[in-house]
């Protein structure tokens, strides 16, 4: 018999966005799995869970199968719950392997919701919400970048992705030279004390950060291309 795996949502910032249901789940797992146990301590340690704790993250190849092979024997004996080091797991962080063999054995996965970057940027972005196209962590290369912005030049979706400080420039560069001119919302630090949200277009934005050095992470919220009179779509 295989017991059940949580992925649980917890804070992408401030810690007062953990939900009941998730600390009650933190609390009666007989494990916790965590991408950065260092940051998820800090959570643990705010609320009183003693919960044992192993690290889980899918960056190095070579330790993937036996990290998997260590929750999928655990979940013999016990629930386990897997948390990303911020916001919701497998949303551009580890555990579809996990959730793939934990399904393939007959196991039961169970979502606990929580915060998001992700939504969080879109919904406070001024741009539409629906349709949306989530692109994840763009490329390192910016050859690489501009291959994945060329096919969406025509593309009235709102794009939305997440960046580090110090690519965020180069990739509203790229973004304004493949997509050209388009609304962007630049959301840092979300939730955390230093929150902020520059609105503009994209060449401003690639003016103001290269001033301005950013600091902390970031979701990007990029227009749609805009509606061509007569395009039947």
């Amino acid at each position: 018999m295989m017991h059940t795996l949580f992925l649980v949502g917890t804070p992408i910032g401030n810690l007062e966005d953990t939900s009941p249901r998730a600390l009650r789940v933190l609390r009666e797992v007989g494990l916790i799995a965590a991408e950065n146990p260092a940051r998820t301590q800090r959570l643990l340690a705010r609320y009183g869970v003693h919960t044992p704790m192993v690290r889980f993250t899918d960056a190095y190849e070579r330790k993937k199968a036996r990290r998997t092979r260590t929750v999928l024997a655990a979940l013999r004996h016990a629930d386990v719950a897997f948390v990303s080091e911020a916001g919701m797991p497998l949303i551009s962080d580890p555990g579809y392997e996990l959730v793939r063999a934990v399904l393939e054995r007959g196991g039961e996965v169970v979502p606990i919701p929580g915060p998001t970057a992700l939504t969080t940027a879109l919904l406070i972005s001024g741009l539409p919400a629906v349709p949306f196209l989530f692109l994840g962590f763009p490329p390192r290369k910016p050859s690489a970048r501009r291959r994945l912005f060329a096919p969406l030049a025509d593309d009235e979706r709102t794009l939305v992705l997440y960046e580090s400080p110090n690519r965020l420039v180069a990739t509203l560069r790229d973004a304004h030279a493949t997509l050209g001119a388009r609304p962007v919302a630049v959301c840092g630090e979300l939730t955390k004390l230093y929150e902020e949200v520059w609105r503009g277009d994209l060449e401003a934005a690639v003016a103001h950060f290269a001033a301005h050095p950013p600091r902390g992470e970031f979701t990007l919220v990029i227009g749609g291309a805009p509606h061509l009179e007569g395009d039947s779509r």
